[in-house]
């Protein structure tokens, strides 16, 4: 798989191969197999299997209730954070701003995660870095686009409807996300659905987050199988961000808890003059 200067996928041979055994996961590996990147060229995702070992599982999910508690040392004022249910079980998402809106294990959303030396560790794994190298170049530094937690709360969770992952503010899109189960996603919590091979280009490219219209949903969904991607609490996933996705609410008394960082190349830039921190590469952030 060859990316373009600008980003784009050049000569991609779209290889429907097997799907990888259990066997090649039962380990965290610092490295992908052959067969995972076949899966990963011609799906549009694969399955990592065990990427946070058993302590560093237990400490992203304490880390996470403390900050959504709001007794982590943290810098709240640089978090985006939003409620999953702002007033109430039968509302919508609150809005999505900078600061701590309230002790509740109810939050949807929370970004900027890179801030926090737990998750800044973990995203920096040498896996992630091995799959940076290979998609964006060996000697390419690699930026932090969005370290996120997404939560579907115990009985709530907002459905997120099918979309490929995009922005307009970007002058080059972000190839990947390595997404991490902190609790079990199972179809009754609200797991990631996707339509395999669906990554070969963008649908609806003038949506500014890549949703499609109703219209293109009958086309490129209602007559496809969508594949439910059912993880184990430490298991993770590479998806391509062109990858179409989806996820319904949660069902059950238990919450769905994730923890999903973008990776792009660090040349990009933000129309608006954003800028992005490096975890990969000269410069990469450190936390002490």
């Amino acid at each position: 798989l060859q990316y373009g200067p600008s980003g784009r996928e050049e000569g991609v041979v779209v290889i429907i191969g097997a799907a990888v055994t259990t066997q090649e996961l039962r380990t965290v590996s610092d490295t992908l197999s052959t067969a995972q990147w076949r899966e990963f060229e011609g799906r549009g995702y694969t399955r990592l299997g065990p990427v946070a070992s058993p302590v560093e599982l237990a400490a992203l999910q304490g880390r996470i209730d403390e900050i959504m508690l709001g007794t982590a040392d943290v810098d709240y004022d640089r978090m985006l954070m939003q409620l999953d249910r702002a007033d109430g079980p039968d509302s919508r998402p609150g809005p999505q701003s900078k600061g701590h809106k309230g002790a509740t294990l109810a939050y949807r959303k929370i970004q900027d995660l890179e801030y926090d030396k737990v998750f800044l560790d973990y995203l920096q794994k040498p896996l992630f870095q091995h799959i940076c190298a290979r998609i964006y170049g060996a000697a390419s530094r690699v930026a932090c686009y969005r370290a996120m937690f997404m939560n579907k709360p115990a009985g709530y969770g907002t459905d997120l409807k099918w979309h490929q992952d995009r922005w307009q503010n970007l002058d080059r899109d972000p190839l990947v996300t390595v997404w991490t189960a902190l609790d079990d996603a199972t179809l009754d919590n609200g797991c990631v659905h996707v339509i395999p091979a669906s990554h070969g280009r963008l649908i609806n490219p003038d949506s500014g987050s890549g949703h499609l219209t109703s219209e293109q949903v009958q086309e490129q969904v209602d007559q496809r199988d969508a594949v439910p991607l059912e993880l184990a609490a430490g298991e993770g996933m590479l998806l391509h961000n062109w990858l179409l996705h989806t996820s319904a609410d949660n069902c059950t008394q238990r919450p769905r808890r994730a923890f999903s960082v973008c990776y792009m190349d660090a040349a990009t830039r933000d129309s608006a003059g954003l800028e992005y921190n490096v975890v990969f590469g000269a410069g990469a952030l450190q936390l002490g």
